[in-house]
């Protein structure tokens, strides 16, 4: 219960360090060398995806046994205030609603100050798609998508799997979403060779993903924002999403902010569309995107209440 306070507590106040000993970007290189180790292009779809299969369970095999090592060496310790300080640094890795709403702050600082060009290269960090070309409803949909999406991902997924299994289970759960994120492509290179890390993706952020459209429901009636159209357009849109759990926290965002999101994007110079997440009531503008952080930080809130209930219900069990 301390731990996931303190987790909030520490990545509020300084957020993700930029360091290449981080844990996610250790993870990251880990996922890298195994990519150039097993990836191949001469070989049968099948074969890919057992080689991806392959990387998926190394991957996830080394971290336990690193996560092992670790609580074996705090047992030696013998101090529950190192190992509970310990728990919380890393816990605050696997979550990220600092880093997120601070690049969606800048985006927004540089688009009130119509520096369009800084935009459309600061939101190329955040997402995959092309950028410039992009016009201002087009940043603010990119970006509003972005913080969206990773409600899920980099916030209630985490907490959801901490909840249910401890520490190990959520930085397990940050090592298959960093896969999802580096080999989950369906490109030429990783329709096959990523599938795995792919669906496994999804399996695990199938109930996190519609906890995270209830949660935005929610903070959209504290913070007093259209719920009813949040709930509505959760319900009609979200399966439209070609993602199996996208679509909950995007559809409810959506409605909450009286926005539409979805339509073309271009990836590598091809153009693609995604099926549109609420009605345009209102034209796209930047105040959007603070209206997107503000949803954000109360779900992660509430989802850091959620968690803390869901331990002292264990204790008290």
């Amino acid at each position: 219960m301390i731990t996931c306070l303190a987790a909030l507590l520490i990545d509020t106040l300084i957020g993700d360090p930029c360091t290449r000993l981080h844990p996610v970007a250790l993870i990251g290189r880990l996922i890298g060398f195994l990519d150039r180790l097993f990836y191949t292009s001469r070989t049968r779809p099948i074969r890919q995806m057992m080689a991806g299969l392959v990387v998926v369970l190394l991957v996830l095999l080394v971290v336990f046994n690193v996560l092992y090592l670790l609580y074996w060496g705090l047992d030696a310790l013998g101090n529950p205030y190192v190992t509970t300080g310990a728990e919380a640094l890393l816990l605050s890795f696997t979550i990220c609603p600092r880093s997120l709403a601070s690049a969606a702050e800048e985006i927004y600082t540089f688009l009130i100050h119509h520096h369009l060009g800084a935009a459309r290269e600061k939101v190329g960090w955040i997402v995959g798609r092309d950028t410039d070309q992009l016009d201002e409803g087009e940043i603010v949909r990119a970006t509003v998508e972005t913080v969206a999406e990773n409600t899920t991902d980099g916030i209630i997924s985490p907490l959801f799997f901490y909840a249910i299994g401890g520490l190990p289970l959520a930085v397990l759960y940050r090592a298959v979403n960093t896969m999802d994120s580096m080999l989950g492509y369906k490109n030429e290179k990783y329709l096959y060779f990523g599938r795995p890390a792919a669906r496994l993706d999804d399996i695990c952020n199938f109930i996190p993903a519609r906890i995270t459209g209830l949660l935005f429901v929610t903070a959209a009636f504290f913070l007093r924002l259209d719920y009813g159209n949040a709930w509505r357009m959760m319900r009609r849109d979200a399966a439209k999403h070609p993602s199996p759990n996208g679509g909950y926290a995007e559809a409810s965002v959506a409605g909450a902010l009286d926005i539409r999101l979805g339509g073309y994007n271009s990836y590598f110079g091809k153009m693609t569309f995604r099926a549109y997440m609420g009605d345009a009531r209102q034209a796209l503008r930047a105040r959007h995107i603070r209206g997107a952080v503000r949803l954000m930080y109360a779900v992660t809130l509430m989802g850091t209440a959620l968690t803390v209930l869901c331990w002292a219900g264990r204790s008290l069990w």
